[in-house]
């Protein structure tokens, strides 16, 4: 394969990806999409369902797990008599899948000159999914049914046709109703975005040249990757880490990782870890490897994003631990297992490869949920506030300050946006000093934030790190941990 032709199709096919994720930003009407970019759009191999691109501007999380989707939803077809035009499948049932139910997955087939092309995916978060706490982050909920409804693999679109039906009932049991039937539709749209701009890269390049670019843009993914693998000494590394808690029962929770190196391949080994959660801090197994192609991504960041570049690591993940959780635990509250996967991989490999691997990040997505009916316009509304902190240090540098949750990416919404649409006043938003560990090079600062509420509401908080809080390697110091204090008023 020419080297120039195979960087210009990978290049285009990454442009078409950043395209679907600029017309969701653009279109959705809710803000945890417009102003958080809570979303992701890929392209996937045809039979594998393997990653061939993915936009820039989603969450990572989101990009790793939809593989596992779109490999799902390409089984489900076959057994129907296989994908037809106009088709477009929608779940997010997070056992499948991964992440949560506000998750929600389309996933549709491209087709050129009458053949299956590729398969393209979009993931959104909808700011509100049923469920017993508004906008779905449940930090007491004991089993998946109280977070929302759980949508399996069903035909949004059969052949061109909506199943007005299915959105009726998706409306009945939200309480965003048009906001969400208004995203759904940004959803359905972006596929239109990536099917013009793959119909115009086969008319430049023909469909059997670009079927071969797709094969060898993984294998080459894969040769680069084994090829840094190899560079690090054989051996067996451990490492691992605690959850404060689960949110039911006050006991910390081990996460426990071994890495064995051998020639150029890697094993990721969870046994250890501590079981199924009775809160919403489990993940399912997709998830759990989701969460280390990210932390992989994170230490190798120049090797391309596709199904080749994960193919040299394997995983042992014992079923029904905090990190393998099946139907019915609940899940709501996965980011702060996606963060402390990532650290336990950071601080595994950091043993062996210092001068790549950083300390901790801050390790907590601290969602903050305020809801309620507006006082002057009467209605609903759920805001969503993922809370932005500091990064680890490394051997290079100082760490990031006041950075995206790097599991996610997730933008803090914008003040006056949020004063705007919301019935509250932000007091402070500012960078919180000295709250990054000491070393050679310190840690990035977090932030801290405060807002009053001048109306009735309710606020759920689901977070981590108040008793472990995030760690430093090769001699580095921890961070300061999280801290969340609610301020009472009058009669409130």
């Amino acid at each position: 394969m020419d080297a120039v032709t195979l960087a210009v199709v990978r290049g285009s096919l990454e442009q078409i990806a950043d395209e679907m994720d600029l017309q969701l930003i653009h279109a959705a009407i809710s803000p945890i999409i417009s102003e958080t970019n809570d979303c992701a759009n890929g392209i996937f191999h045809p039979k594998t369902g393997e990653t061939i691109a993915q936009g820039r501007f989603g969450l990572p999380v989101f990009l790793a797990y939809m593989q596992f989707t779109v490999q799902h939803v390409i089984a489900l077809a076959e057994q129907q008599g296989g994908f037809q035009p106009g088709d477009m499948w929608i779940l997010n049932d997070p056992y499948i899948g991964g992440s949560h139910l506000q998750d929600v997955q389309l996933v549709a087939p491209v087709f050129v000159d009458g053949r299956l092309f590729a398969v393209m995916a979009t993931t959104g978060h909808w700011m509100d999914i049923g469920g017993n706490v508004p906008g779905g982050w449940a930090p007491k909920a004991t089993e998946i049914h109280q977070e929302g409804i759980v949508i399996p693999p069903v035909k949004l679109y059969e052949q061109g046709r909506l199943n007005e039906a299915l959105v009726a009932m998706f409306k009945a049991n939200v309480r965003l109703p048009k906001e969400i039937a208004s995203d759904l539709a940004a959803m359905s749209n972006v596929f239109n975005v990536g099917s013009r701009g793959i119909d115009a890269l086969v008319k430049r390049y023909g469909s059997e040249l670009l079927g071969q670019c797709l094969v060898e843009m993984i294998a080459y993914s894969e040769r680069q990757m084994r090829s840094y693998i190899a560079d690090i000494a054989d051996g067996t590394y451990r490492f691992e880490d605690f959850f404060d808690n689960d949110g039911i029962t006050d006991v910390p929770i081990p996460i426990r990782l071994a890495i064995t190196v051998s020639g150029d391949s890697m094993h990721f080994d969870f046994t250890g870890t501590g079981p199924s959660a009775a809160g919403p801090l489990n993940m399912s197994r997709n998830t759990t490897l989701s969460s280390c192609y990210v932390a992989i991504k994170h230490i190798f960041p120049d090797v391309p994003i596709n199904g080749g570049t994960f193919r040299p690591i394997t995983f042992t993940l014992p079923p029904k631990t905090v990190l393998s959780a099946e139907y019915p635990s609940p899940v709501g509250g996965y980011l702060e297992g996606v963060g402390r996967t990532i650290d336990v991989v950071f601080g595994t490999l950091a043993q062996v490869i210092p001068d790549k691997a950083p300390a901790a990040f801050f390790g907590t997505t601290g969602v903050v949920t305020v809801s309620g009916t507006h006082p002057l316009s009467k209605q609903y509304f759920v805001g969503v506030f993922p809370y932005p902190g500091g990064y680890g240090g490394s051997r290079a540098s100082d760490g990031l300050v006041n950075g995206t949750p790097p599991q996610s990416m997730a933008n803090f919404m914008s003040l006056e946006m949020s004063e705007h649409r919301f019935p509250l006043r932000f007091d402070h938003y500012a960078i919180r000093n000295d709250s990054g560990g000491a070393g050679t090079h310190r840690g990035g600062c977090g932030t801290a934030y405060g807002f009053t509420v001048w109306g009735d509401c309710i606020v759920s908080v689901l977070g981590d790190r108040v008793d472990f809080a995030p760690f430093g390697v090769v001699g580095g110091g921890p961070a300061l941990a999280s801290d969340v204090e609610f301020v009472t008023f009058g009669n409130a």
